[in-house]
């Protein structure tokens, strides 16, 4: 096979920039210049978290070489607003955002925490995510579970504390680890605190399960859908199903991002050279795969349009 230069290219800064990753892989597939990944886990691990292939200095390095646009750092156990920052300065050529996970680690449902997200320098602290391995849903009578609501939609004092503090600083909000009521609740309730943007997280994941009717509720309440590529990437009946379900949701609806960083698995911008060729065999046009990957990432944000 005849291997292209700017393959070999790939390869090298991959090497250079994790030299102990191993989960890199070159894949054929279309540029992802001005793509923008809001899910993208990194390390370092610590001994609650999950182990991941890159930390963040390596995703920002490879995502400015593809010329991505930006990309939000995941982390389910502390905030990674502080990493963005700092990365922000290595690496200028791309925008780099963190959020807070209200698990345990942080306190929970703690504004205290939020509110110290939303004051780092140059608006970097964007996004704030629900409960998510430790939701109540997660985790049903567990007393490591984080519940965000009563019972019968009542939603706990705090998070509407929370959402009044997100509306102050225009932070984006994800629904986490929650049930498909909770999720619903959710987006009305943010709605009404002044939360402006708002992602259902990968309703299509197992434990959460959202029904393509539900999903439909949630964009008609003011939400995006997430759509992961880890759930595209695996047979093709589960791309199938995957791609169906984003057209009966509708692009207009729905972000993609990757949910990658998982040591074992391709990284972010391989997975998204895979799956973007298949989005367009299989009908999506280019502007509906950029409105899923650029414009409504960017929308979700809180960046001014590609």
């Amino acid at each position: 096979m005849r291997v292209r230069k700017s393959h070999l290219v790939l390869v090298l800064l991959v090497l250079a920039t994790t030299p102990m990753l191993g989960e890199a892989q070159l894949t054929e597939g279309t540029e992802i210049a001005g793509v923008i990944d809001a899910h993208w886990h990194v390390g370092p691990p610590t001994f609650q978290s999950i182990d991941r292939s890159l930390d963040a200095l390596d995703a920002a390095r490879i995502a400015e070489s593809h010329g991505m646009r930006a990309i939000v750092l995941k982390q389910h156990y502390f905030e990674t607003a502080s990493w963005a920052y700092l990365i922000s300065r290595m690496v200028p050529g791309i925008q780099i955002f963190g959020g807070i996970a209200l698990n345990r680690s942080v306190g929970g449902l703690n504004p205290v925490a939020v509110e110290n997200l939303a004051t780092f320098p140059n608006g970097v602290g964007r996004i704030v995510y629900m409960p998510t391995f430790e939701s109540e849903h997660y985790n049903p009578g567990s007393p490591v579970a984080v519940p965000i609501s009563a019972g019968e939609g009542e939603l706990l004092p705090e998070v509407y504390e929370i959402f009044d503090i997100m509306a102050r600083y225009d932070l984006s909000l994800s629904t986490g680890h929650s049930s498909p009521e909770e999720i619903l609740t959710l987006i009305s309730a943010a709605k009404e605190q002044g939360v402006d943007r708002i992602m259902v997280q990968h309703p299509l994941i197992g434990r959460i399960d959202m029904s393509a009717e539900m999903q439909k509720e949630a964009a008609q309440r003011g939400a995006l859908l997430e759509y992961v590529l880890g759930e595209a990437t695996g047979s093709d009946e589960e791309f199938e199903h995957w791609s169906e379900m984003i057209r009966e949701v509708g692009p207009e609806n729905v972000i993609i991002s990757s949910d990658f960083g998982q040591r074992g698995r391709m990284i972010p911008t391989d997975g998204f050279r895979v799956v973007l060729p298949r989005l367009l065999e299989s009908g999506f046009t280019e502007a509906e795969i950029d409105m899923m990957t650029k414009t409504n990432p960017a929308r979700w944000i809180g960046l001014e349009p590609w």
